[in-house]
C-alpha cells in the first residue's frame, strides 16, 4: 500500500476559495472521488489527505481551478471534469497557454476563448494557416469558433468580408416544394450559422452588414464559378459534400483569403454510395504542408456533459461493431483455406 500523506496550502483569495467549493460544495466531492483524496478546508487552508500521487493531482487540479476563477472563468462541473482528465492525463501544462487565449467579446460583452486544448490547437492553427480543415463530433465548438475568428479577422481588417456556407443535402429536391423564396427555402438549413453570428454580433450589426454585402451566408451551390479573394471562408458540415463540390469549393480559394473547412465524419447524410468529399479531401491532401488539420474529440465537447457520454457510446459501439464483423470475415477465410 503506498504512503498516505497530508498536504497543506492557503488561499488568500477569499472570493475564489468560495467559488472553488461549488454548490454544496459539488466541486470538492467530484475531485475527492476522482483522485480518491479527502479534502477539508478551515480558515483560507486547504488539507488534502491521500496518497502521495494522488495527493499531488489533486493539489495540482485545485489550484488550476482557482486560477480559472481568478481569470473569470465560470467554474461549473463541465470545467471541473475538463481540469480532471487534463491533470490526470498529464496535459496540465499546456493549461496555462490555453487560459492566455482570447477570440473577441460577444455583443452582450461574453469573452470568447477556447474552453479546451483541442479547441485551443484549432484557433492557434487558424491563426497560422491559409486553410484549415477542422474535424470533431458535435458540440466541439467548430463553427462557432470559426465564426468568432472569422469576425475578428474582418474587424482587424484583414479581410474585406465573411462568406459562410454548408451544403443543403437534407434538402435534395424538397427545396422546390418549401413556400417562399430562395432565400426561405435554404434558411433552415443555414440557421446553425446565423446563430452563432446573432450571439457574437448582435441581430442589429448582423442585419447591417449583410445588407452591406460584407457577410454573405449561402448554400454551397452558390459558391460555383467564383473567385473569392480577401475574405474568411467558412465551409460548414463539409462531411456531406461530395468529392466533386469539395474540389469546387477548394478551388474558389483566392488572394489574401483564408478557408476554413469544418465537419463531423460520424454525421454523413449523402445518398448510400457516395463517398464524402471531406474524407477524400484530408486522404489527397495530408501531405500538403501549408495545409493544416486539427482532430477535436469527446474531450472537446462543451455542451451539456451526457453529450460526451452518447459520443463515447456511440464510437464504442461501432468500434465493437467493426471488430464482430472483422472477426467473422476472418473466421469465413479461414474456413475457405481449410476447404481448398
Amino acid at each position: 500500500m503506498s504512503e498516505r500523506i497530508t498536504k497543506k496550502f492557503k488561499i488568500d483569495d477569499f472570493h475564489a476559495f468560495h467559488l472553488l467549493f461549488g454548490n454544496l460544495d459539488e466541486n470538492i466531492i467530484r475531485l475527492e472521488k476522482a483522485y480518491q483524496v479527502g479534502i477539508t478546508s478551515r480558515d483560507g487552508e486547504i488539507s488534502l489527505v491521500g496518497e502521495v500521487e494522488n495527493v499531488a493531482n489533486a493539489e495540482e487540479a485545485l489550484k488550476l481551478l482557482i486560477k480559472n476563477i481568478q481569470s473569470g472563468e465560470v467554474v461549473d462541473r463541465q470545467r471541473v471534469n475538463y481540469i480532471i482528465d487534463t491533470v490526470s492525463g498529464g496535459d496540465s501544462h499546456q493549461l496555462d497557454d490555453l487560459s492566455k487565449s482570447f477570440i473577441c467579446v460577444t455583443a452582450r460583452g461574453k469573452a470568447i476563448k477556447p474552453k479546451t486544448l483541442g479547441q485551443n490547437q484549432y484557433i492557434k492553427t487558424i491563426q497560422k494557416k491559409d486553410l484549415v480543415f477542422g474535424i470533431g463530433p458535435a458540440g466541439t465548438g467548430k463553427t462557432y469558433l470559426a465564426v468568432a475568428m472569422a469576425i475578428r479577422a474582418f474587424k482587424n481588417n484583414d479581410v474585406a468580408k465573411i462568406i459562410i456556407t454548408r451544403p443543403a443535402v437534407e434538402a435534395g429536391e424538397n427545396l422546390g416544394f418549401l413556400p417562399g423564396d430562395l432565400q426561405m427555402k435554404v434558411d433552415p438549413y443555414l440557421r446553425p450559422l446565423y446563430d452563432a453570428l446573432f450571439d457574437i454580433l448582435g441581430p442589429e450589426t448582423f442585419n447591417s452588414y449583410k445588407e452591406r454585402g460584407l457577410i454573405e451566408i449561402a448554400p454551397l451551390a452558390y459558391m460555383r464559378g467564383r473567385t473569392l479573394d480577401n475574405a474568411f471562408i467558412i465551409l460548414d458540415e463539409a462531411q456531406n459534400t461530395t468529392r466533386e463540390q469539395m474540389k469546387m469549393f477548394l478551388t474558389r480559394f483566392g488572394f489574401n483569403s483564408k478557408v476554413i473547412v469544418n465537419g463531423d465524419m460520424t454525421q454523413i447524410d449523402l445518398p448510400s454510395g457516395k463517398k464524402s468529399g471531406l474524407i477524400h479531401a484530408i486522404d489527397v491532401l495530408k501531405n500538403v504542408e501549408e495545409i493544416g488539420f486539427v482532430t477535436l474529440t469527446e474531450r472537446d465537447v462543451v455542451r451539456h456533459e451526457l453529450v460526451k457520454k452518447i459520443i463515447t457510446s456511440y464510437d464504442r459501439y461501432e468500434r465493437d461493431k467493426k471488430d464482430v464483423k472483422n472477426g467473422a470475415k476472418q473466421e469465413d477465410n479461414k474456413e475457405n483455406n481449410h476447404q481448398k
